[in-house]
């Protein structure tokens, strides 16, 4: 009870003064019209526990007294002295009595828990919060006395009574469907293009604020109204590419929606879209080498039954493309390389998955090479740092032996030997 007490308490809290503001400028929003005091005496017909029985054992003239008190109370209100202890007390009378007729409504038999719209998958919340914002008015979703959704695939957030307004498709189709960002940098086309209006929403904007101000997304460079560009900020990747920025900007709320589902997906490929971005970047090189040593293990693993067991890949199964290939990033990987926690994380990986190769396991052990050019030294693995491996047969050598012989690698040349020796003489004539 405890915790319900408060979220009541910052509920009256917020609402008390909401509530006198309303009262005092706009009255016919409680439908009531102001009257002559009178000496009319009022106790509401309520007593604080008169509607505290099991809601089963409600009936039909619990809520017809309810709302007569309802009535009585708002009456009474707009009688009262304002701003009087008296009226304050009675303000919060209101408001519990209203959540109380709330209750006996039981709006969730009148709501459906989900519903198809524009691709978003609505569910019901059941959270009582009061902190939500409604994505399409823009107003505070009050979860004590109101109906509200989320979409599942990409948090829209909005009123029951919002939802047919919705004109927007569900950003995650639009992920599945499309996975590729937009990579030249802010790229505006003109307030006047868009004919002065919202990019989203179409109604009319202008730069001096009349009658909407209209507000720049900077990845998309479009400009939008105050009801689809909240100030939200985000990472622009196309600044991240170009110019190895993190700073966030200013983006619209469909843009926003878009980029944090975009982030954990690898799409960009640097090498194509920014090599020399490797030149200035030192951190990308010591990712792109550990990612490299990485896929040379992986062989290692997937046939080695204890590195099954011990499920050593799962250790990367936050970054599933890290042990499919090299040069694919998305842009959290973009963003923790900047930050440093990236280069850490895949160095503890790289260390564990080393140790298990080349100390741990026999069976790993057994699958080493031996420099065939000076027949010396230890065991080496591909992914040492100072072996060479063969191109074609993906044999390994020292790297200064390798460089330093002048003649073809022995291993190739014993594959070649052997399908000349298996050609039939005739044909060798």
């Amino acid at each position: 009870m405890s915790g319900g007490g408060s979220i009541i308490c910052d509920f009256i809290a917020h609402t008390v003064p909401f509530y006198f503001l309303l009262i005092a400028t706009r009255p016919e929003l409680f439908n009531v019209t102001r009257t002559p005091s009178s000496d009319r005496t009022m106790d509401l017909g309520l007593a604080e526990d008169h509607f505290s029985r099991p809601v089963g054992s409600l009936v039909a003239s619990d809520i017809e007294q309810l709302k007569l008190a309802i009535e009585e109370c708002k009456k009474l209100i707009l009688e009262l002295p304002e701003h009087s202890e008296r009226q304050k007390d009675t303000v919060v009378k209101l408001i519990h009595l209203r959540l109380k007729l709330q209750e006996l409504k039981d709006p969730e038999e009148d709501e459906p828990n989900l519903r198809i719209l524009l691709e978003h998958r609505f569910s019901k919340e059941k959270s009582k919060s009061v902190k939500q914002t409604c994505d399409k008015c823009s107003t505070i979703i009050w979860g004590l006395i109101q109906t509200w959704y989320t979409c599942t695939g990409c948090y829209y957030r909005c009123h029951s009574k919002c939802m047919n307004l919705i004109t927007k498709p569900c950003v995650r189709s639009k992920v599945s469907h499309q996975s590729e960002y937009e990579l030249s940098i802010c790229p505006e086309i003109g307030l006047d293009r868009q004919d002065y209006r919202c990019a989203e929403c179409r109604s009319p904007v202008s730069l001096r604020g009349v009658p909407s101000e209209a507000r720049q997304c900077d990845y998309t460079g479009q400009y939008y109204c105050s009801t689809c560009h909240w100030n939200d900020t985000a990472v622009i990747p196309a600044r991240v590419i170009h110019n190895w920025e993190f700073e966030p900007r200013k983006v619209c709320r469909s843009s926003m929606r878009y980029l944090t589902l975009m982030i954990p997906r690898p799409v960009l490929k640097l090498k194509e879209i920014n090599p020399l971005l490797f030149n200035f970047v030192e951190e990308l090189v010591e990712i792109r080498k550990l990612r490299q040593d990485i896929l040379l293990m992986k062989p290692y693993f997937i046939t080695c039954k204890e590195a099954m067991e011990a499920r050593l890949l799962l250790q990367l199964q936050d970054r599933q493309h890290f042990v499919e290939n090299d040069d694919m990033y998305s842009l959290q990987d973009l963003i923790d390389i900047s930050t440093g926690r990236l280069s850490c994380s895949l160095t503890e990986i790289h260390t564990t998955f080393a140790k298990h190769i080349k100390l741990d396991c026999e069976r790993c052990q057994a699958k080493g090479f031996v420099c065939e050019l000076c027949k010396e030294g230890d065991i080496l693995f591909p992914f040492d740092s100072h072996t060479s491996v063969c191109h074609d047969c993906s044999a390994v050598f020292h790297r200064d032996c390798y460089y330093d012989n002048s003649t073809t690698c022995p291993k190739c040349t014993r594959f070649t030997e052997r399908k000349q020796d298996d050609i039939p003489e005739e044909k060798k004539a």
